[in-house]
């Protein structure tokens, strides 16, 4: 009974001798913070690079092209769909992560911001009612006389 759903599992995909290697450059660029990530969503090209290393990489995904370039060379290769589908979702993941990390810091600083705001307000409020305090002076009863 078991055996009729291992017909259906998804075999894992195996990749070329080349495409371990240049999936493994894409994933090692990407693990460094220095590089950069930019994207054209309608053009459907995705662009790495490291000015540090001298390395550009350039993902277009509507052909199935990823062009290498570093200071000497630039090769462009057209690849199977699955490959350059494989290394965009690796890059979308870390793009997503970064933003993530981004977004964490910004909602971080407002409301650390918004915090000291609250705090100042309120110490100004104490400070506003301390100073009303000391103005006002105890009013004093007058007599009326009635005839």
């Amino acid at each position: 009974m078991f055996f009729t759903f291992n017909f259906f599992r998804k075999k894992p995909r195996v990749y070329t001798n080349i495409e371990t290697h240049i999936y493994g450059i894409i994933i090692e660029l990407l693990k460094v913070s220095s590089t950069d990530i930019n994207v054209d969503e309608l053009g459907g090209k995705y662009y790495l690079s490291n000015e540090e290393q001298h390395f550009k990489v350039t993902i277009l995904s509507n052909d199935y092209v990823i062009r290498l370039t570093n200071t000497h060379d630039s090769v462009a290769e057209k690849y199977e769909k699955t490959f350059v589908e494989d290394v965009l979702k690796a890059v979308k993941e870390e793009k997503h992560r970064r933003m993530e990390l981004v977004y964490d810091s910004i909602t971080n600083s407002i409301e650390k911001m918004a915090e000291r705001l609250h705090n100042r307000l309120i110490e100004s409020n104490e400070q506003d009612q301390s100073v009303r305090r000391l103005n006002i002076k105890p009013a004093k009863k007058k007599r009326v006389n009635n005839f």
